[in-house]
Protein backbone atom coordinates (compact mmCIF):
# COMPACT_ATOMS: atom_id res chain seq x y z
CA UNK A 1 0.00 0.00 0.00
CA UNK A 2 1.71 2.81 -0.88
CA UNK A 3 1.91 5.63 2.24
CA UNK A 4 -0.07 8.53 3.12
CA UNK A 5 1.65 11.35 2.02
CA UNK A 6 3.51 9.39 -0.88
CA UNK A 7 3.82 11.45 -4.82
CA UNK A 8 1.64 8.37 -6.05
CA UNK A 9 -1.37 9.92 -3.61
CA UNK A 10 -1.17 13.36 -4.20
CA UNK A 11 -1.62 12.97 -8.01
CA UNK A 12 -4.38 10.96 -7.62
CA UNK A 13 -5.94 13.64 -5.77
CA UNK A 14 -4.94 16.07 -8.29
CA UNK A 15 -6.40 14.48 -11.43
CA UNK A 16 -10.11 15.63 -10.43
CA UNK A 17 -9.45 18.96 -10.36
CA UNK A 18 -7.31 19.00 -13.80
CA UNK A 19 -10.14 17.45 -15.68
CA UNK A 20 -12.68 20.20 -14.31
CA UNK A 21 -13.88 22.81 -16.51
CA UNK A 22 -14.48 26.13 -15.63
CA UNK A 23 -18.07 27.83 -17.61
CA UNK A 24 -18.98 31.57 -17.16
CA UNK A 25 -22.18 32.29 -15.74
CA UNK A 26 -24.62 33.03 -18.71
CA UNK A 27 -25.30 36.75 -19.66
CA UNK A 28 -27.93 38.39 -18.50
CA UNK A 29 -30.07 40.52 -21.13
CA UNK A 30 -28.88 43.78 -20.32
CA UNK A 31 -25.40 42.71 -21.11
CA UNK A 32 -25.93 41.28 -24.11
CA UNK A 33 -28.11 44.31 -25.28
CA UNK A 34 -25.09 46.75 -24.19
CA UNK A 35 -22.61 44.93 -25.90
CA UNK A 36 -24.40 44.44 -29.00
CA UNK A 37 -24.88 48.33 -29.05
CA UNK A 38 -21.44 48.38 -28.51
CA UNK A 39 -20.60 47.07 -31.43
CA UNK A 40 -23.36 48.89 -33.30
CA UNK A 41 -21.59 51.92 -31.84
CA UNK A 42 -18.09 51.02 -33.34
CA UNK A 43 -19.38 49.52 -36.60
CA UNK A 44 -20.66 53.00 -37.12
CA UNK A 45 -17.61 54.79 -35.85
CA UNK A 46 -15.44 53.08 -39.01
CA UNK A 47 -17.37 53.56 -41.52
CA UNK A 48 -17.59 57.16 -40.80
CA UNK A 49 -14.28 56.95 -40.43
CA UNK A 50 -13.88 55.26 -44.07
CA UNK A 51 -16.06 57.46 -45.48
CA UNK A 52 -14.61 60.44 -44.46
CA UNK A 53 -11.05 58.82 -45.69
CA UNK A 54 -12.33 58.29 -48.98
CA UNK A 55 -13.74 62.17 -49.29
CA UNK A 56 -10.36 63.76 -48.32
CA UNK A 57 -8.39 60.64 -50.37
CA UNK A 58 -10.46 60.41 -53.68
CA UNK A 59 -9.85 63.86 -54.91
CA UNK A 60 -6.19 64.16 -54.09
CA UNK A 61 -5.97 60.30 -56.02
CA UNK A 62 -7.80 62.01 -59.00
CA UNK A 63 -5.82 64.72 -59.50
CA UNK A 64 -2.79 63.45 -58.73
CA UNK A 65 -2.73 59.97 -60.17
CA UNK A 66 -5.77 59.53 -62.78
CA UNK A 67 -5.44 63.13 -64.37
CA UNK A 68 -2.05 63.23 -64.14
CA UNK A 69 -1.61 59.94 -66.12
CA UNK A 70 -4.76 61.48 -68.31
CA UNK A 71 -2.61 64.44 -69.34
CA UNK A 72 0.72 62.57 -69.53
CA UNK A 73 -1.63 60.53 -72.96
CA UNK A 74 -2.48 63.13 -74.45
CA UNK A 75 0.11 64.90 -76.95
CA UNK A 76 -0.98 68.19 -78.75
CA UNK A 77 0.03 67.73 -82.49
CA UNK A 78 0.39 70.75 -84.86
CA UNK A 79 -0.20 70.28 -88.47
CA UNK A 80 3.53 71.81 -90.54
CA UNK A 81 2.69 74.07 -93.02
CA UNK A 82 4.87 73.86 -96.76
CA UNK A 83 5.62 77.07 -98.51
CA UNK A 84 4.72 75.23 -102.02
CA UNK A 85 1.18 74.59 -100.30
CA UNK A 86 0.54 78.27 -100.01
CA UNK A 87 -2.24 79.93 -102.22
CA UNK A 88 -0.66 81.26 -105.51
CA UNK A 89 -3.39 83.30 -106.73
CA UNK A 90 -4.07 86.72 -105.93
CA UNK A 91 -6.22 87.50 -103.15
CA UNK A 92 -9.94 88.35 -104.13
CA UNK A 93 -10.64 92.05 -103.42
CA UNK A 94 -13.83 93.01 -101.94
CA UNK A 95 -14.81 94.61 -105.49
CA UNK A 96 -14.56 91.29 -106.83
CA UNK A 97 -16.97 90.17 -103.97
CA UNK A 98 -19.55 92.17 -104.76
CA UNK A 99 -19.20 92.21 -108.51
CA UNK A 100 -22.46 89.65 -108.23
CA UNK A 101 -24.07 92.13 -105.99
CA UNK A 102 -23.84 95.33 -108.45
CA UNK A 103 -24.68 92.60 -111.59
CA UNK A 104 -28.30 92.37 -111.30
CA UNK A 105 -30.56 90.27 -114.29
CA UNK A 106 -32.19 92.34 -116.68
CA UNK A 107 -35.50 90.21 -116.09
CA UNK A 108 -37.12 89.48 -112.59
CA UNK A 109 -38.34 86.00 -113.92
CA UNK A 110 -36.05 82.92 -114.16
CA UNK A 111 -33.58 83.04 -117.23
CA UNK A 112 -32.26 79.76 -118.86
CA UNK A 113 -28.43 79.42 -118.89
CA UNK A 114 -27.13 79.10 -122.72
CA UNK A 115 -25.44 75.59 -123.51
CA UNK A 116 -22.10 76.85 -124.14
CA UNK A 117 -20.60 75.73 -127.81
CA UNK A 118 -19.06 72.13 -127.69
CA UNK A 119 -15.18 73.87 -128.75
CA UNK A 120 -14.13 76.87 -128.95
CA UNK A 121 -11.36 78.48 -131.30
CA UNK A 122 -8.62 80.46 -129.64
CA UNK A 123 -9.58 83.42 -131.45
CA UNK A 124 -12.94 82.83 -129.78
CA UNK A 125 -11.83 82.05 -126.25
CA UNK A 126 -10.03 85.12 -126.27
CA UNK A 127 -12.32 87.08 -127.71
CA UNK A 128 -14.65 86.48 -125.63
CA UNK A 129 -11.88 86.69 -122.32
CA UNK A 130 -11.64 90.47 -123.76
CA UNK A 131 -15.13 91.19 -123.94
CA UNK A 132 -15.79 90.30 -119.81
CA UNK A 133 -13.07 92.18 -118.99
CA UNK A 134 -14.16 94.88 -119.92
CA UNK A 135 -17.71 94.45 -118.38
CA UNK A 136 -16.45 93.99 -115.50
CA UNK A 137 -13.65 97.15 -115.80
CA UNK A 138 -16.94 98.78 -116.80
CA UNK A 139 -18.97 98.05 -113.87
CA UNK A 140 -16.33 99.29 -111.59
CA UNK A 141 -15.37 101.72 -113.05
CA UNK A 142 -18.83 103.46 -113.09
CA UNK A 143 -19.60 101.98 -109.24
CA UNK A 144 -18.85 104.42 -106.49
CA UNK A 145 -18.13 103.35 -103.26
CA UNK A 146 -19.77 104.74 -100.35
CA UNK A 147 -19.03 105.08 -96.49
CA UNK A 148 -21.33 102.40 -96.00
CA UNK A 149 -19.05 99.81 -97.84
CA UNK A 150 -16.23 101.07 -96.21
CA UNK A 151 -18.48 100.41 -93.03
CA UNK A 152 -19.34 97.23 -94.11
CA UNK A 153 -15.94 95.91 -94.87
CA UNK A 154 -14.53 96.84 -91.50
CA UNK A 155 -17.77 95.55 -90.08
CA UNK A 156 -17.21 92.36 -91.24
CA UNK A 157 -13.59 92.60 -89.74
CA UNK A 158 -15.16 93.53 -86.32
CA UNK A 159 -16.81 90.63 -86.08
CA UNK A 160 -13.53 88.59 -87.24
CA UNK A 161 -11.89 90.54 -84.33
CA UNK A 162 -14.88 90.47 -81.60
CA UNK A 163 -15.07 86.20 -82.13
CA UNK A 164 -11.01 86.09 -81.61
CA UNK A 165 -11.24 88.23 -78.72
CA UNK A 166 -12.94 85.18 -77.02
CA UNK A 167 -9.25 83.41 -76.74
CA UNK A 168 -7.93 86.20 -75.97
CA UNK A 169 -6.87 86.03 -72.31
CA UNK A 170 -4.74 88.14 -69.97
CA UNK A 171 -1.62 86.89 -67.84
CA UNK A 172 -0.65 88.10 -64.22
CA UNK A 173 2.50 87.52 -64.00
CA UNK A 174 3.22 87.99 -59.92
CA UNK A 175 6.14 88.47 -58.18
CA UNK A 176 7.05 88.93 -54.65
CA UNK A 177 9.40 91.27 -53.64
CA UNK A 178 10.99 93.33 -50.58
CA UNK A 179 11.09 96.71 -50.35
CA UNK A 180 14.06 98.92 -48.37
CA UNK A 181 12.55 98.54 -45.07
CA UNK A 182 12.14 94.72 -45.82
CA UNK A 183 8.45 94.93 -45.92
CA UNK A 184 6.62 92.23 -48.59
CA UNK A 185 5.85 94.08 -51.88
CA UNK A 186 3.87 92.59 -54.77
CA UNK A 187 4.72 93.41 -58.38
CA UNK A 188 2.32 92.02 -61.43
CA UNK A 189 2.81 92.78 -64.94
CA UNK A 190 0.04 92.28 -67.42
CA UNK A 191 0.15 90.60 -70.73
CA UNK A 192 -1.64 89.38 -73.54
CA UNK A 193 -2.34 85.95 -74.39
CA UNK A 194 -3.85 83.66 -77.51
CA UNK A 195 -5.48 80.03 -76.11
CA UNK A 196 -4.05 78.06 -79.02
CA UNK A 197 -5.35 74.61 -77.60
CA UNK A 198 -7.32 72.83 -75.38
CA UNK A 199 -6.73 69.29 -74.66
CA UNK A 200 -9.60 68.61 -72.38
CA UNK A 201 -7.66 68.66 -69.60
CA UNK A 202 -6.26 72.04 -70.00
CA UNK A 203 -5.75 75.43 -72.02
CA UNK A 204 -2.49 75.76 -73.71
CA UNK A 205 -1.75 80.04 -73.90
CA UNK A 206 1.12 81.52 -76.08
CA UNK A 207 2.32 84.23 -74.43
CA UNK A 208 5.39 87.04 -74.41
CA UNK A 209 8.62 84.98 -72.37
CA UNK A 210 8.16 88.30 -70.17
CA UNK A 211 4.85 87.03 -68.85
CA UNK A 212 6.97 84.01 -67.13
CA UNK A 213 10.23 85.28 -66.79
CA UNK A 214 11.43 85.38 -62.76
CA UNK A 215 7.71 84.87 -62.12
CA UNK A 216 6.55 83.55 -58.66
CA UNK A 217 3.14 82.73 -59.97
CA UNK A 218 0.99 83.18 -63.04
CA UNK A 219 -2.34 83.90 -63.02
CA UNK A 220 -4.71 83.82 -66.18
CA UNK A 221 -7.94 86.12 -66.56
CA UNK A 222 -10.72 84.90 -69.04
CA UNK A 223 -12.62 87.10 -71.35
CA UNK A 224 -15.72 86.22 -69.15
CA UNK A 225 -13.31 87.36 -66.12
CA UNK A 226 -12.95 84.07 -64.49
CA UNK A 227 -9.38 83.93 -62.98
CA UNK A 228 -7.21 80.55 -62.75
CA UNK A 229 -3.29 80.03 -61.85
CA UNK A 230 -1.08 78.91 -64.81
CA UNK A 231 1.99 77.45 -65.12
CA UNK A 232 4.69 77.40 -67.22
CA UNK A 233 4.87 74.22 -69.60
CA UNK A 234 7.93 75.83 -71.88
CA UNK A 235 9.31 78.65 -72.94
CA UNK A 236 11.84 79.76 -75.90
CA UNK A 237 14.05 82.25 -75.51
CA UNK A 238 14.82 82.77 -79.14
CA UNK A 239 11.38 83.57 -80.47
CA UNK A 240 10.94 85.18 -77.13
CA UNK A 241 7.25 83.27 -76.39
CA UNK A 242 6.32 81.19 -73.89
CA UNK A 243 3.47 78.20 -73.24
CA UNK A 244 1.05 78.54 -70.48
CA UNK A 245 -1.02 75.98 -69.56
CA UNK A 246 -3.94 76.67 -67.04
CA UNK A 247 -6.05 72.93 -65.75
CA UNK A 248 -9.78 73.09 -67.29
CA UNK A 249 -10.69 71.88 -63.80
CA UNK A 250 -10.01 75.26 -62.32
CA UNK A 251 -12.95 76.51 -64.65
CA UNK A 252 -16.55 76.46 -64.54
CA UNK A 253 -18.66 74.94 -67.81
CA UNK A 254 -19.26 78.02 -69.11
CA UNK A 255 -15.81 79.30 -69.14
CA UNK A 256 -14.90 76.63 -70.68
CA UNK A 257 -17.56 76.71 -73.50
CA UNK A 258 -17.28 79.88 -73.95
CA UNK A 259 -12.88 79.95 -74.06
CA UNK A 260 -12.32 79.37 -78.18
CA UNK A 261 -9.22 78.09 -78.89
CA UNK A 262 -7.82 80.19 -81.56
CA UNK A 263 -6.73 78.22 -85.41
CA UNK A 264 -2.84 78.95 -86.30
CA UNK A 265 -3.23 79.76 -89.87
CA UNK A 266 -0.74 79.39 -92.81
CA UNK A 267 1.51 82.27 -92.46
CA UNK A 268 2.46 81.42 -96.30
CA UNK A 269 -0.22 82.13 -98.24
CA UNK A 270 0.22 85.65 -96.84
CA UNK A 271 1.08 88.18 -99.61
CA UNK A 272 1.88 92.23 -99.31
CA UNK A 273 -1.21 93.91 -99.27
CA UNK A 274 -3.23 91.70 -97.53
CA UNK A 275 -5.69 92.85 -94.56
CA UNK A 276 -4.84 91.41 -91.35
CA UNK A 277 -6.24 92.51 -87.73
CA UNK A 278 -4.06 92.60 -84.21
CA UNK A 279 -5.53 91.32 -81.26
CA UNK A 280 -3.60 90.78 -77.77
CA UNK A 281 -2.73 94.08 -76.22
CA UNK A 282 -1.67 96.08 -79.37
CA UNK A 283 -2.45 99.67 -77.57
CA UNK A 284 -1.06 97.81 -74.73
CA UNK A 285 -4.16 97.17 -72.68
CA UNK A 286 -5.48 93.35 -73.31
CA UNK A 287 -8.41 93.15 -75.34
CA UNK A 288 -7.45 95.99 -77.93
CA UNK A 289 -7.59 95.76 -81.20
CA UNK A 290 -6.73 97.20 -84.69
CA UNK A 291 -6.25 96.95 -87.87
CA UNK A 292 -3.75 97.23 -91.27
CA UNK A 293 -2.03 95.65 -94.32
CA UNK A 294 1.16 93.80 -94.62
CA UNK A 295 3.70 96.38 -96.36
CA UNK A 296 6.12 93.67 -96.98
CA UNK A 297 6.88 90.08 -96.43
CA UNK A 298 10.94 89.56 -95.60
CA UNK A 299 11.64 85.57 -96.11
CA UNK A 300 14.14 83.39 -95.30
CA UNK A 301 15.25 85.57 -92.73
CA UNK A 302 18.66 84.10 -90.78
CA UNK A 303 17.73 82.95 -87.34
CA UNK A 304 19.30 80.80 -84.80
CA UNK A 305 18.96 77.54 -86.40
CA UNK A 306 16.94 78.04 -89.15
CA UNK A 307 15.60 80.82 -91.45
CA UNK A 308 12.11 82.78 -91.04
CA UNK A 309 9.45 85.08 -92.65
CA UNK A 310 8.78 88.58 -91.10
CA UNK A 311 5.77 90.48 -91.62
CA UNK A 312 5.88 94.39 -92.30
CA UNK A 313 2.82 95.78 -91.06
CA UNK A 314 1.34 99.48 -90.85
CA UNK A 315 -0.38 98.38 -87.07
CA UNK A 316 1.77 100.19 -84.49
CA UNK A 317 1.43 97.85 -81.52
CA UNK A 318 3.01 96.98 -78.14
CA UNK A 319 5.11 93.66 -78.54
CA UNK A 320 6.02 93.47 -75.23
CA UNK A 321 2.77 93.05 -74.24
CA UNK A 322 1.78 90.63 -76.23
CA UNK A 323 0.30 91.30 -79.71
CA UNK A 324 -0.91 89.15 -82.21
CA UNK A 325 -1.75 89.18 -86.16
CA UNK A 326 -4.74 87.48 -87.46
CA UNK A 327 -6.00 86.92 -90.86
CA UNK A 328 -9.40 87.72 -91.91
CA UNK A 329 -10.70 84.21 -91.38
CA UNK A 330 -9.68 84.90 -87.82
CA UNK A 331 -6.45 82.49 -87.99
CA UNK A 332 -3.16 83.58 -86.14
CA UNK A 333 -0.69 84.27 -88.60
CA UNK A 334 2.25 85.79 -86.30
CA UNK A 335 2.94 87.65 -83.36
CA UNK A 336 4.77 91.28 -83.28
CA UNK A 337 8.36 91.24 -81.89
CA UNK A 338 10.75 93.82 -81.13
CA UNK A 339 14.02 91.97 -81.93
CA UNK A 340 14.45 93.57 -85.11
CA UNK A 341 13.80 96.99 -83.99
CA UNK A 342 17.46 98.53 -83.79
CA UNK A 343 17.65 96.99 -87.19
CA UNK A 344 14.92 97.84 -89.29
CA UNK A 345 15.18 101.74 -90.33
CA UNK A 346 11.26 101.95 -90.99
CA UNK A 347 8.32 102.88 -88.14
CA UNK A 348 6.62 99.62 -89.54
CA UNK A 349 5.88 96.82 -86.71
CA UNK A 350 7.62 93.43 -87.18
CA UNK A 351 6.24 90.08 -87.14
CA UNK A 352 6.92 87.07 -87.07
CA UNK A 353 5.32 84.09 -89.14
CA UNK A 354 3.93 81.29 -87.54
CA UNK A 355 4.62 78.64 -89.58
CA UNK A 356 8.02 78.69 -89.57
CA UNK A 357 7.11 77.77 -85.94
CA UNK A 358 4.91 75.26 -85.87
CA UNK A 359 7.09 72.78 -85.36
CA UNK A 360 8.80 74.73 -82.23
CA UNK A 361 5.12 75.47 -80.75
CA UNK A 362 4.60 71.78 -80.64
CA UNK A 363 7.46 70.80 -78.47
CA UNK A 364 6.71 73.43 -76.28
CA UNK A 365 2.53 72.59 -76.10
CA UNK A 366 3.84 69.22 -75.33
CA UNK A 367 6.62 70.54 -72.18
CA UNK A 368 9.67 69.41 -74.03
CA UNK A 369 12.69 71.69 -74.32
CA UNK A 370 13.51 73.26 -77.94
CA UNK A 371 16.61 72.06 -79.29
CA UNK A 372 19.65 74.34 -80.10
CA UNK A 373 23.17 73.98 -81.87
CA UNK A 374 23.46 77.99 -81.94
CA UNK A 375 24.48 79.06 -85.45
CA UNK A 376 23.21 81.37 -88.25
CA UNK A 377 23.41 79.96 -91.81
CA UNK A 378 22.28 79.76 -95.38
CA UNK A 379 22.61 76.87 -97.87
CA UNK A 380 25.17 76.97 -100.10
CA UNK A 381 23.96 78.07 -103.47
CA UNK A 382 24.24 76.10 -106.78
CA UNK A 383 26.58 78.61 -108.71
CA UNK A 384 28.71 78.43 -105.88
CA UNK A 385 29.04 74.63 -105.70
CA UNK A 386 30.04 74.87 -109.37
CA UNK A 387 32.65 77.13 -108.16
CA UNK A 388 33.91 74.12 -105.65
CA UNK A 389 32.72 74.70 -102.58
CA UNK A 390 31.16 71.74 -100.55
CA UNK A 391 27.22 71.74 -100.81
CA UNK A 392 25.59 72.23 -96.99
CA UNK A 393 25.00 75.28 -94.67
CA UNK A 394 27.43 78.01 -94.84
CA UNK A 395 27.76 79.60 -91.39
CA UNK A 396 27.32 82.69 -91.23
CA UNK A 397 27.16 83.09 -87.57
CA UNK A 398 28.26 81.01 -84.71
CA UNK A 399 26.23 82.33 -82.08
CA UNK A 400 28.37 83.07 -79.21
CA UNK A 401 28.54 80.53 -75.98
CA UNK A 402 26.41 78.29 -77.90
CA UNK A 403 27.01 74.42 -78.10
CA UNK A 404 28.50 74.88 -81.59
CA UNK A 405 30.36 77.75 -80.53
CA UNK A 406 31.71 75.78 -77.37
CA UNK A 407 32.54 72.42 -79.40
CA UNK A 408 35.27 74.38 -81.73
CA UNK A 409 32.84 75.17 -84.85
CA UNK A 410 33.56 78.82 -86.81
CA UNK A 411 32.24 81.00 -88.83
CA UNK A 412 32.55 80.40 -92.41
CA UNK A 413 32.26 76.52 -91.89
CA UNK A 414 30.35 74.42 -94.12
CA UNK A 415 27.92 71.90 -92.29
CA UNK A 416 27.24 68.93 -94.49
CA UNK A 417 26.12 66.39 -92.17
CA UNK A 418 24.29 66.22 -88.44
CA UNK A 419 24.28 62.88 -86.55
CA UNK A 420 24.68 61.38 -89.68
CA UNK A 421 22.48 62.90 -92.23
CA UNK A 422 23.66 64.90 -95.39
CA UNK A 423 22.15 68.51 -94.92
CA UNK A 424 21.95 70.53 -98.09
CA UNK A 425 19.16 73.00 -97.71
CA UNK A 426 18.02 74.58 -94.62
CA UNK A 427 15.21 72.65 -94.68
CA UNK A 428 17.22 69.45 -94.59
CA UNK A 429 19.00 71.22 -91.21
CA UNK A 430 15.36 72.42 -89.77
CA UNK A 431 14.18 68.78 -90.33
CA UNK A 432 17.51 67.47 -88.58
CA UNK A 433 16.90 69.69 -85.55
CA UNK A 434 13.65 69.03 -85.27
CA UNK A 435 14.34 65.44 -84.47
CA UNK A 436 17.28 65.99 -82.01
CA UNK A 437 16.86 66.02 -78.23
CA UNK A 438 18.69 68.45 -75.88
CA UNK A 439 21.41 67.24 -73.48
CA UNK A 440 22.62 64.47 -75.99
CA UNK A 441 25.88 64.63 -77.52
CA UNK A 442 25.86 64.35 -81.99
CA UNK A 443 28.16 64.53 -84.54
CA UNK A 444 28.47 67.37 -86.79
CA UNK A 445 30.47 67.34 -89.82
CA UNK A 446 31.89 70.61 -91.43
CA UNK A 447 33.86 71.54 -94.43
CA UNK A 448 36.68 73.81 -93.51
CA UNK A 449 38.32 75.89 -96.09
CA UNK A 450 41.96 75.64 -95.87
CA UNK A 451 45.36 77.55 -97.80
CA UNK A 452 44.41 75.48 -101.11
CA UNK A 453 41.46 73.31 -100.47
CA UNK A 454 38.41 72.30 -98.24
CA UNK A 455 39.39 70.00 -95.26
CA UNK A 456 36.52 67.17 -93.55
CA UNK A 457 36.48 67.88 -89.76
CA UNK A 458 34.34 66.41 -87.20
CA UNK A 459 32.88 67.89 -84.04
CA UNK A 460 31.14 66.55 -81.17
CA UNK A 461 28.46 68.70 -80.34
CA UNK A 462 25.82 68.28 -77.01
CA UNK A 463 22.39 69.56 -78.01
CA UNK A 464 21.34 72.41 -76.05
CA UNK A 465 17.77 73.78 -75.21
CA UNK A 466 16.63 77.75 -76.14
Amino acid sequence: MPEPNSPEKESREKRPFIREKIARPPMTRKQAAGRFFAWLFLAVLGGGAAGASYAVVTPLARQYLVEQSTEESVVVTIPKDDPSDAQTGETQSAADVSLEDLTEPESGGETESEEPPESLTEEESDTETEALEDVIQAVLEDYTYSPRDVNGLYGALRDVVQAADKGIVEVHSVRQEVDWFDNPVETAGLYAGVVTASTGQEFLILTPEGAVEQADSIKVTFADGSEADGIIKQKDSISGMAIVSVAVEQLDEGTVLETTPLKLGNSYSMRQGDLVAAVGAPAGAVHSSAYGNISYVAKSVQVADGVTRLFYTDIKSNAGAGTFLINTSGEVIGWVTGAYDEESTSDLTIAMAISDYKSILEKMSNGQPIPYLGIRGQEVSGAKVLEGVPMGIYVSECILEGPAYNAGIQNGDIIVSVDGEAVSTMKDYQNRMEALTSDTIVTVMVQRRGIDEYKELEYQVTVGAR
